[in-house]
C-alpha cells in the first residue's frame, strides 16, 4: 500500500508546561496524496492545534507527524493554508496579494524577477478559476467578504502547494456566500489536485467537499471515528438534499454530541 502524504503517529500537544492544558493525546490519523479530508469535532477538540502540528508551525510534545515522507521539524514548505479571516494586506491590490507567498517562499523568491509576466498570469489564471477575472487591480476593501476570501484561496494555492491546509476558511461568511464557495473549492480541488485537510464546524460542508470525514474527541483531542463519503462528484445543492448526504450528516452528529458528552463512540 502507497504511504501516506500526511501521517500523525500518535501526537500529544501540551501547552504551558508540563502541567500546562493539554490539547491532543494519543491522535493518529492518515491523509492519502490527493485526497480531500475534513476535520470535524466539538469546539476545544484540538482542531486547529493539528493543523499547526502538521504545517510545523508548533513541534508535537509526543508522536510522530510525516507530511511527505519526511519528519516534521519546522515549517513545512510544501503547505498552503487559507484561514477563517483572509487576512489580506490593505495596501496592496489583489494581484500582489495573491503573489506575496511567491516573495517569500525559497524556491519561488529567487525566479520571481526573473520570470514575474509568467508569475502573474499563473496568479491571473486562479483568479478565474474563483471566478474573479478582472478584479486583480483592486484594493481588499473595494470587494466583499466572500471575494476577499476567493483571493485567499488563490493565495494558498499561487506557489503550487502539495498540501492545502483549510482552517474553517469559511465560517464568517454568510451561509449563501458559504455554499458558493464550496462549489468553488471544489472545482478547485478537481482542476489541481492537491492534498486537502480542512478543518469545519459545519458538518454539510465537510460532507460536500470531502472524500473521508475525521471526527475528533472533546479535549484532550484524538480521533474517534471517520466516515467515507461516497458521493459522486460534482456535488451541487440539491447533492445536500438527497437521504445519502443527510444519513451521513445525522451519523456525524451523533458521533459529536456523544464525544462532547465523553460517551464512547462506535466507528
Amino acid at each position: 500500500m502507497t504511504r501516506p502524504f500526511v501521517e500523525i503517529d500518535h501526537v500529544a500537544m501540551r501547552y504551558g508546561g508540563v502541567d500546562g492544558t493539554l490539547a491532543l493525546q494519543d491522535c493518529s490519523m492518515n491523509v492519502q496524496e490527493g485526497e480531500f479530508v475534513a476535520v470535524v469535532g466539538p469546539s476545544g477538540c484540538g482542531k486547529s492545534t493539528l493543523m499547526r502540528l502538521v504545517t510545523g508551525l508548533w513541534p508535537a510534545t509526543e508522536g510522530n507527524v510525516i507530511v511527505d515522507g519526511s519528519e516534521v521539524d519546522g515549517p513545512v514548505t510544501i503547505a498552503g493554508m487559507a484561514f477563517q479571516s483572509p487576512t489580506l494586506l490593505p495596501w496592496r491590490r489583489i494581484l500582489a496579494n495573491v503573489m506575496l507567498p511567491l516573495e517569500v517562499t525559497p524556491e519561488h523568491r529567487g525566479r520571481l524577477r526573473r520570470e514575474r509576466p509568467q508569475y502573474e498570469a499563473r496568479a491571473r489564471e486562479l483568479l478565474k478559476l474563483v471566478g474573479l477575472e478582472g478584479f486583480d487591480g483592486k484594493y481588499p476593501y473595494q470587494l466583499s467578504g466572500g471575494m476577499q476570501q476567493r483571493t485567499s484561496l488563490c493565495r494558498a494555492l499561487i506557489h503550487e502547494p502539495k498540501l492545502l491546509m483549510l482552517d474553517e476558511p469559511f465560517s464568517a461568511l454568510d451561509v449563501f456566500t458559504r455554499e458558493e464557495l464550496w462549489a468553488v473549492m471544489q472545482d478547485v480541488w478537481m482542476v489541481r489536485r492537491p492534498t486537502v485537510i480542512l478543518v469545519t464546524h459545519d458538518l454539510r460542508e465537510a460532507v460536500y467537499l470531502a472524500d473521508r470525514v475525521l471526527v475528533m474527541s472533546a479535549r484532550p483531542g484524538r480521533i474517534i471515528a471517520e466516515r467515507k463519503v461516497d458521493l459522486p462528484r460534482p456535488r451541487t445543492l440539491e447533492t445536500t438534499y438527497t437521504p445519502e448526504f443527510q444519513a451521513l450528516t445525522a451519523d456525524l452528529r451523533r458521533y459529536i454530541a456523544a464525544a462532547r458528552s465523553g460517551e464512547e463512540v462506535t466507528i
